[in-house]
């Protein structure tokens, strides 16, 4: 597996949401720049990992690039701050996507649960024991991390 780390554009997340939604274009960037390497990057194997923020942000940027083949996200909000990602997900379409969050966040486990509902397409559930949220659920359960590259190796071959 290739793998590429983004890190977002601002150092604090701006108050208006128009602006954060925004910050979708460095991860569509991201996108872009794997692609552009075949060499590296098998094409049509494009995946995409998100927690928290990036979750959502993740999601929007997939749901207007069908180059994004699988998608995985750690604690995602159906509206974070303005970022609200119920009709991109529905726009990401039958496209596989795994959700993951820990029961102890009540906002994240709901908003798993939600948007698993009438999904088209394959979507699966990996709940946490462990009470965190976002990256710091993934350096904390291993177990999440496992069922990511799992995930990955499942969905995209």
């Amino acid at each position: 597996i290739s793998a590429l780390a983004i890190d977002l554009p601002g150092t604090s997340v701006p108050a208006d949401p128009a602006e954060l939604v925004r910050w979708h274009e460095d991860v569509s960037a991201a996108v872009a720049y794997l692609v552009s390497r075949p060499a590296d990057v098998r094409p049509g194997a494009v995946g995409m990992l998100g927690a928290s923020l990036g979750a959502n942000l993740a999601v929007v940027a997939a749901a207007a690039d069908p180059r994004v083949r699988s998608i995985a996200l750690v604690s995602p909000s159906v509206d974070y701050r303005g970022v609200r990602i119920e009709a991109a997900l529905r726009e990401y379409g039958a496209r596989p996507a795994l959700l993951m969050a820990s029961l102890h966040d009540p906002y994240a486990a709901r908003s798993v649960k939600e948007l698993t509902l009438d999904a088209p397409g394959v979507r699966q559930i990996r709940w946490s024991e462990t009470a965190a949220h976002g990256t710091v659920l993934l350096s904390r359960d291993p177990d999440l991390v496992r069922s990511v590259v799992e995930w990955f190796q499942l969905t995209l071959g």
